[in-house]
């Protein structure tokens, strides 16, 4: 800990130089800008419809304390109220009209006091509301929301790496005429976005009759031509002799391409798969094309259903969000190391 301290800390001289001051304010802001939105995230997925509706926003999810009056059948909210010789009480609102506020003493709820509402404020406290977690669990399907979007996302990954490994193979270990061109064929379908071939692709389906099925979700985006670039470029960094070797030894081109290529080509299908997650998982205008029954939503398009025609329950949405997080942050954190020497290693000849 001490050597971690001393290096964040470490400094030109002995003195703080501009250089420091600088540096430590670029990383600080650059710290805010990348991690400040999650955390409000996280903390917003805390809070009560009432919090996230109220102007100005507070960082926290405070909720505004009650009291149980006697006389009164539902607990009442407790505000500070300056009173017109400069006192403060603690009292209950009763009701409210216009704005002028009807409270009384939670410890004598006998007399009405007439406060406007601009001479109180709540007395609040910090409250994490973990129902906004449980209860889409327990009142919607979000439990097979989120099994669709795993098999989706498992298949789907599983697929892309054997069709674009396949491919990549071929293409950088066959010499065939033509070779050249059909890259470079597959490199020109980057700039090619979703929305322009959706409605062949939606005719495809429709012939295939895989309409309401995860079938018709996974398959049309098992083949990309990131993958086969990746996958190609990395590829090429494998020495020929290897493949020659095992041919003279009596391999079969299946052998060589499971056992020879595909051990050492690990690094790069670890990056594939990390990005094949990520797509799929994120995945929301395809499978809201594709799925009409509920019960095959993914966790992106299930998400919809707490969004209303005339009421949006943004504090459900913003806590299955952050769990829908969960799954990309473990796999970025548990195989992130495996995008540098990927990415790298595919750029070497």
């Amino acid at each position: 800990m001490s050597a971690v301290s001393a290096f964040l800390l470490r400094r030109r001289g002995r003195g703080w130089h501009w250089t420091d001051v600088v540096t430590w304010s670029w990383l600080i802001s650059g710290v805010f800008l990348m991690f400040g939105p999650a955390v409000w995230l996280v903390f917003s997925s805390f809070k009560t419809p009432a919090a996230l509706a109220e102007f100005p926003p507070s960082f926290l999810p405070y909720v505004t304390e009650q009291a149980v009056v006697p006389g009164y059948d539902k607990p009442l909210p407790l505000y500070n109220v300056t009173m017109p010789d400069g006192s403060t009480r603690v009292l209950a609102e009763v009701r409210r009209i216009g704005i002028i506020g009807q409270m009384v003493d939670p410890k004598q709820p006998g007399e009405i006091v007439k406060a406007n509402i601009k001479d109180r404020t709540p007395v609040r406290q910090v409250e994490f509301a973990g129902g906004n977690y449980t209860e889409p669990f327990q009142r919607f399907d979000f439990f097979l929301f989120l099994r669709n979007s795993v098999f989706v996302t498992v298949v789907a990954t599983a697929i892309t790496l054997l069709v674009n490994s396949m491919a990549a193979f071929a293409l950088s270990k066959y010499q065939f005429p033509g070779r050249t061109a059909v890259m470079l064929m597959i490199l020109a379908t980057l700039m090619v976005p979703l929305s322009v071939i959706v409605v062949p692709l939606y005719s495809v389906i429709g012939t295939l009759n895989l309409f309401d099925s995860l079938w018709g979700v996974i398959l049309p985006t098992v083949a990309t031509p990131t993958g086969v670039f990746l996958l190609r470029q990395y590829m090429l960094t494998i020495p020929d002799e290897l493949l020659d070797a095992a041919r003279m030894d009596k391999a079969s081109e299946w052998q060589i391409y499971w056992r020879i290529i595909l051990p050492l080509s690990a690094p790069a299908l670890a990056v594939l798969a990390i990005f094949s997650v990520v797509w799929r998982w994120n995945d929301f205008l395809w499978p809201l094309i594709v799925l009409s029954r509920k019960e095959l939503y993914t966790l992106q398009v299930g998400l919809n259903v707490y969004a209303g025609e005339l009421n949006v329950q943004w504090h459900y949405i913003l806590a299955m969000t952050v769990v829908s997080m969960i799954p990309v942050v473990l796999i970025f954190v548990f195989l992130q190391r495996f995008i540098t020497t990927g990415i790298a290693g595919s750029g070497l000849k």
